[in-house]
C-alpha cells in the first residue's frame, strides 16, 4: 500500500477536524486558566490522530464488508478497498494497530490525570466504534452529524482542556458549558462535513440502505441546515469573545466568512461527491486555520 493510498484510506484530508478542536482546548486552557501541560497535550494529540484514523479506516472497511451483491459495482469503482484492490486482512490489522496504540496512550493519560478522562475516552471509543460498526452503524442513521460534530468538536476540546487544567480546575458542568460554546464553531463545521457527505451520497445511500438525516428530511431542508450550521458556528465564536472565554483577536476569524460563503454557494448549486464535497472540507480547513492562527496569536498576546 502506497502512502497516498493509506492517506486516502484514513481520509487524511479531513484530519483537520481532529486537530482544530485540540487547539481550541489548548488556547482556552491558556487564555482562561494560564495552564498548558505540554507532555500530556502532545501525547493526547498523537492518540487522537491515531484513533481518528482508525475510525475512518474502519468506516471504509465496514462499508466494503457490508455492501450487498446489488452494490458490487460500488465496491469495485467507489470504495477505496475495491478501487485499489487492497487486502481486507491488511486493512483490519492496520485498524487494530492504530486503535490499539491509541488505547495504550489513552491509558497512560488516565494514569497521569484521573477518572473523568477515562469516561470521556471510553465515550469517544464507543462512538468511534458504533459510528461504523454493529447492526446499525451511527453513520447510516440520522444521528451521524450530531455524533461526529459533538464527539470530535466538543469532547475532543473538553479532553484537551481537562488534561491541561485538571490540577487547578475540576471538571464541572459550568466548565463543560463554556467549552461547548467555544467549540461551537468546530462542532458545526465538522457536522457539516458529514452532512455534505450524506447530501452527495443521497442516491447511493438508498442502494446501501443507509437512512441518514437527508433520507428523512430531504435535500432542500438539509441544504438550509448546511448553511445554518456555519452561521451558528460563527455566532458561538462571537458570544465566546463577548463572555471573555476567547481573546478579542478571535473576531478576526470572521474574515473567513467570505471564503466560506463562496464555497457554500458552490456546494448549494450541486452536490456531487467528486466535484463539490471538497467545499465542505475546504470550509472546515479555512475556518480551522483562521481559528488556530488568530485565536492562537490572541491567546499568546493576551488580547
Amino acid at each position: 500500500m502506497s502512502v497516498k493510498v493509506f492517506l486516502e484510506l484514513v481520509e487524511a484530508k479531513a484530519k483537520i477536524a481532529s486537530v482544530w478542536p485540540f487547539f481550541m482546548g489548548l488556547f482556552f486552557s491558556y487564555y482562561v486558566f494560564g495552564q498548558v501541560n505540554w507532555p500530556l497535550a502532545i501525547t493526547f494529540f498523537v492518540a487522537m490522530l491515531l484513533f481518528n484514523m482508525s475510525v475512518d479506516a474502519h468506516d471504509n472497511y465496514s462499508d466494503y464488508r457490508r455492501a450487498t451483491d446489488e452494490a458490487a459495482e460500488w465496491k469495485k469503482k467507489t470504495n477505496i478497498i475495491g478501487v485499489h484492490h487492497l487486502s481486507v486482512k491488511l486493512i483490519r490489522n492496520l485498524i487494530i494497530l492504530m486503535a490499539g496504540s491509541a488505547t495504550i496512550l489513552g491509558i497512560l493519560l488516565v494514569i497521569e490525570t484521573s477518572w473523568p478522562l477515562l469516561l470521556m475516552g471510553m465515550f469517544c471509543f464507543l462512538v468511534g466504534y458504533c459510528y461504523s460498526a454493529g447492526p446499525r452503524p451511527i453513520s447510516t442513521t440520522p444521528f451521524g452529524e450530531a455524533a461526529s460534530g459533538l464527539t470530535m468538536g466538543f469532547v475532543i476540546t473538553l479532553i484537551s482542556v481537562y488534561i491541561n487544567t485538571y490540577p487547578v480546575q475540576p471538571l464541572t458542568w459550568s466548565l463543560g458549558l463554556k467549552v461547548l460554546l467555544i467549540s461551537g464553531i468546530a462542532v458545526f463545521a465538522i457536522a457539516n462535513i458529514m452532512l455534505a457527505n450524506n447530501l452527495c451520497d443521497a442516491e447511493e445511500d438508498k442502494t446501501l440502505n443507509r437512512k441518514t438525516i437527508v433520507y428523512y428530511f430531504g435535500k432542500p431542508v438539509m441544504l438550509k441546515v448546511f448553511v445554518g450550521d456555519y452561521v451558528a458556528g460563527y455566532l458561538c465564536l462571537i458570544v465566546s469573545v463577548i463572555l471573555g472565554y476567547l481573546p478579542i483577536m478571535s473576531l478576526l476569524v470572521l474574515l473567513s466568512m467570505p471564503l466560506v460563503s463562496r464555497n457554500t454557494k458552490a456546494f448549494l448549486v450541486k452536490q456531487v461527491k467528486k466535484e463539490t464535497f471538497k467545499y465542505a472540507v475546504q470550509n472546515s480547513l479555512m475556518m480551522a486555520l483562521f481559528c488556530i492562527i488568530f485565536i492562537g496569536i490572541g491567546t499568546i498576546l493576551g488580547w
